[in-house]
């Protein structure tokens, strides 16, 4: 996205067949459509075959794409496939610390099989995000200091892809709802409709909420448009209060905001949203 807005052109090959594969599929969707505008091109299904890597005039990779080998060059390559835990030499070995797939193992409190060792952040996997590790500290320094604190719901800490436009989703994907066996009902709207948007001359994207049709629970929301890593958070205060979309409904959002569209989007639910 940042490359692109500097006028690079840009090929991404992804191995899934959908890119941002963690996100709600309607947010990939938009987020392909949005930045294929901006002139990315994008392989899905790509399996890039590292032993074919050559650097003599730029950069020549092959690809496995359905079953055929595509050649693809460019003057540099960013590669992105993850991370591994910075377990190495800090004296683990000397602990009876256990590990699962390189990653150091804790209980809800970060406390490893040493009790008086404790670990957070991205040597424990999970999120490995920032304000993840952060709260983890949180928890595990109160549980030293024997404060009794609340294990973390990781389905309740929101992630945020700083992208243009921005990314942040918060909960369970409409996907993973379903296939966790809750009956959905769900909320969209556009920031079309929002006023400050098109102030703003952002108006791409849009907000949808999934709910649990059975007891009305916000199951996940997920964003994608102008400052939405800002306003996830009012999406975060709704799954920790256990809140309902009619709640967030009821809750009154000042006009002109780009936040109108959480009360628009929550009573898309249930098809009575005022400007959509």
């Amino acid at each position: 996205s940042m490359l692109a807005d500097f006028g690079v052109k840009v090929t991404v090959l992804e191995y899934l067949n959908q890119i941002l594969p963690t996100e709600d599929e309607a947010i990939a969707k938009e987020a392909e459509r949005l930045l294929k505008r901006k002139g990315i091109q994008f392989v899905k299904g790509a399996k890039v075959l590292a032993d074919s890597l050559s650097k003599d005039t730029g950069v020549t990779i092959e690809a496995d794409i359905n079953g055929k080998k595509e050649t693809f060059q460019a003057d540099r390559m960013l590669v992105s496939v993850g991370r591994e835990a910075n377990t190495g030499n800090i004296g683990l070995e000397n602990t009876e610390i256990d590990f699962h797939n390189g990653y150091i193992q804790t209980n809800d409190f970060f406390q490893t099989k040493e009790s008086h060792i404790y670990a957070i952040g991205d040597v424990i996997g999970g999120m490995q995000l920032a304000h993840v590790a952060s709260h983890e500290g949180i928890t595990a320094v109160e549980h030293m200091a024997e404060q009794n604190p609340l294990p973390i719901n990781y389905r309740n800490i929101p992630s945020c892809v700083y992208s243009n436009p921005e990314i942040a989703s918060i909960g369970y994907t409409e996907r993973e709802a379903i296939d966790g066996g809750f009956e959905v009902e769900t909320g969209k709207f556009p920031f079309k409709a929002i006023g400050k948007a098109l102030v703003y001359g952002e108006s791409d994207g849009f907000v949808k909420i999934i709910s649990d049709k059975n007891t009305n629970d916000i199951l996940g929301i997920h964003m994608i448009g102008p400052h939405v890593t800002d306003m996830i958070s009012e999406a975060a205060l709704a799954k920790v209060l256990d809140a309902t979309p009619w709640e967030i409904a009821q809750t009154i959002h000042p006009h002109p905001t780009l936040s109108e569209i959480m009360g628009e989007a929550a009573m898309a639910v249930e098809n009575k949203q005022i400007h959509g």
